[in-house]
């Protein structure tokens, strides 16, 4: 099985947690984009929900797919997200914003009662890190943040390589990846996020960060697939939850 039919599988049983009148933030990537598909098979035979999308793109996928749309100024919460990861660990810490649209999906995942992670089980890790972090930044002061944020790193006891997202595409004159809100992204590679809490805490306060891709607290199951099939996993709650 290749890693796009496991990508499905997981959309699948992820979507068998979708019920009538459910309020849904859709998430963005090709995991993401799987379960918008599916969601539209129930959508035309006969299922009553409404999508809140994390980017452009998926807004165009769900219009494709025939499912109503609305935004979080029109509803005051949603009932579940369903979004990919590029990295998970064992706390339901994430690594998102691989496709560019982390700051939408965080906004959603907040305004929501429960995110379900879907992925191949090759993004459930033993720590966070292997996949570069996403920093989402305002262009202007680029330098000051990026010294900002190497002081975080320090502060952190983490360090890595930093490179601005380039576009992709078959151009090859360096444009720069603009996000949905105008922003561009930094990718760090870290390797190795021992405390991802503290160092999210600690890039929040970077008055040029916008937002970045560590998703703490927010997960609370997850619906990985391989080659032995399905794992549903819940994140335990703390004592006192």
């Amino acid at each position: 099985m290749n890693m796009d039919q496991l990508k499905r599988q997981a959309a699948a049983r992820a979507l068998e947690e979708v019920r009538d009148g459910m309020q849904l933030g859709l998430g963005t990537g090709s995991t993401a984009k799987h379960f918008v598909e599916l969601l539209g098979e129930r959508v035309r035979a006969g299922l009553n929900v409404i999508g809140v999308p994390t980017s452009e793109a998926t807004r165009l996928d769900a219009e494709r797919c025939g499912v109503p749309l609305t935004t979080l100024d029109e509803i005051d919460h949603l009932d579940m997200t369903v979004d990919g990861a590029d990295e998970i660990d064992p706390e339901f810490n994430l690594i998102k914003g691989g496709g560019g649209a982390l700051l939408r999906e965080k906004i959603v995942a907040a305004a929501s009662d429960r995110m379900i992670v879907i992925a191949d089980d090759s993004k459930w890790v033993p720590m966070l890190g292997r996949f570069p972090l996403p920093i989402e930044v305002i262009p202007f002061g680029l330098g000051a943040t990026r010294r900002a944020i190497e002081k975080a790193f320090a502060a952190c006891s983490v360090s890595g390589q930093m490179a601005v997202r380039k576009a992709k595409g078959d151009d090859k004159d360096g444009h720069v990846f603009v996000t949905d809100g105008g922003h561009w992204i930094v990718d760090a590679q870290l390797e190795k996020i021992a405390d991802p809490p503290h160092l999210a805490t600690a890039l929040s306060a970077i008055p040029g960060v916008v937002e970045h891709g560590l998703f703490i607290g927010l997960a609370s199951s997850a619906v990985l697939a391989g080659g032995e099939g399905i794992r549903v996993i819940e994140r335990r709650k703390p004592k006192g939850d």
